[in-house]
């Protein structure tokens, strides 16, 4: 994914703000099975994913409960560093060898102060993530593992590809005897 279409997918700019946005992007190489977020760590830096995948967890009670999948154009951040600058709750993991835009967050608020449209570009970044963390909660309040499924499916139809059964199975709530059922449904 390339990082002008990431920025004009979250706001579009006029061109002189998206290259000042633009050149904050630094492209980084992740290993597989890398932390790129760590709980109970400060996050200096949001990113977004050129190519590859990830998963976001955190711990309970010595199990890892999966959040979420991250994809190409999908931003990886921990929303307490970014708006607070202290530690998150979440741990975000390459789940292969990715790709992914670097943006120096204490860089990113110096712009922020220098142009409104890049300082309404980040409000709208964090809207979007909210709405993501609104909508993953309706969806474990609401729906069933089959409809939740389904909707995995539909948004990244490679994931069988390079995600473990586990971790999909954990993302849903359910064991994986469970989710091969599902998947035998369907």
């Amino acid at each position: 994914m390339d990082a002008l279409k990431i920025i004009q997918d979250i706001l579009p700019l006029p061109p002189t703000d998206q290259q000042l946005l633009y050149s904050l992007f630094q492209e980084v190489s992740i290993k597989k099975n890398s932390y790129i977020i760590e709980a109970n760590r400060l996050s200096n830096s949001i990113y977004f994913i050129k190519d590859g995948c990830c998963r976001i967890f955190y711990h309970k009670e010595e199990k890892e409960v999966i959040l979420d999948f991250a994809f190409p154009g999908d931003s990886l951040i921990s929303l307490n560093s970014y708006i607070h600058n202290c530690s998150g709750y979440e741990n975000i993991q390459s789940l292969e060898n990715c790709v992914l835009y670097q943006i120096n967050t204490q860089k990113l608020q110096q712009l922020f102060n220098q142009s409104i449209a890049i300082a309404n570009w980040g409000r709208k970044l964090v809207e979007l993530e909210t709405l993501k963390i609104e909508s993953r909660l309706m969806s474990k309040l609401f729906n069933s593992a089959l409809d939740s499924y389904k909707a995995l499916l539909y948004r990244a139809p490679q994931i069988i590809q390079h995600v473990k059964l586990g971790y999909i199975a954990s993302y849903l709530g359910i064991s994986q005897v469970t989710l091969s059922r599902i998947r035998a449904k369907l």
